[in-house]
């Protein structure tokens, strides 16, 4: 889909410094997993958005979030810009052209996934399995140290939960519709609110 096609140019090195909560195994896992719902929402929730003239606005709009994204470089705040597209995606959606919706979704979605680049100390994709999946295969035949296997486990939970949140939202998509959007919203929020936490406790410590 759009949002992965257009992910592929954020594919840059992230800077590594000190920890911090945004590059946590937990954050990664929780992010693919919305990804995927996501991935899943979009295709099976307007019915005509697949055609293939319908793609390129979608992708112009993931850009444009990224862009924004990178420019101002604060990881919490874009995800809670995410959160708010998200939200209005659930409320208005069908209310609107189809399209108008999966645009807000595109542009959150970048938001978050242009913010979120890096576990650990590997860069990682939380809007797309094939990129993570090479990574993993990467990292494991690439050396035979304890790392390059860690390396390689982080990458392979990653694909893995994508798939979990895809699988999820193809079933909520179809029972719940556009107020599926709650699961991954609920899923940022808690990725909010850990980052947050970790952060005032690090500054009070």
């Amino acid at each position: 889909m759009a949002m992965q096609a257009a992910s592929s140019a954020l594919d840059v090195e992230a800077p590594v410094g000190v920890y911090a909560p945004e590059r946590s195994l937990l954050v990664a896992s929780v992010l693919s997993m919305s990804g995927g719902f996501l991935d899943a929402f979009t295709w099976l929730s307007p019915g005509q958005w697949q055609q293939a003239a319908h793609h390129l606005l979608p992708m112009v709009a993931f850009l444009l979030g990224a862009s924004i994204a990178i420019r101002i470089r604060a990881p919490l705040r874009c995800l809670l810009g995410e959160i708010v597209c998200l939200a209005a995606a659930m409320l208005l959606l069908h209310r609107v052209p189809d399209m108008v919706a999966i645009l807000g979704i595109s542009f959150g979605v970048a938001l978050q996934s242009a913010s979120f680049r890096q576990v650990e100390r590997w860069k990682y994709l939380s809007t797309t399995v094939t990129g993570n999946m090479f990574r993993a295969i990467d990292q494991s035949v690439a050396t035979s140290d304890r790392d390059a296997a860690r390396g390689a486990g982080v990458m392979l939970l990653l694909s893995l939960m994508f798939l979990l949140g895809a699988a999820l939202g193809s079933c909520a998509t179809r029972w719940l519709g556009a107020w599926s959007l709650a699961l991954p919203i609920a899923s940022s929020m808690h990725v909010l609110w850990f980052c947050r936490r970790h952060r005032d406790r690090r500054d009070q410590g």
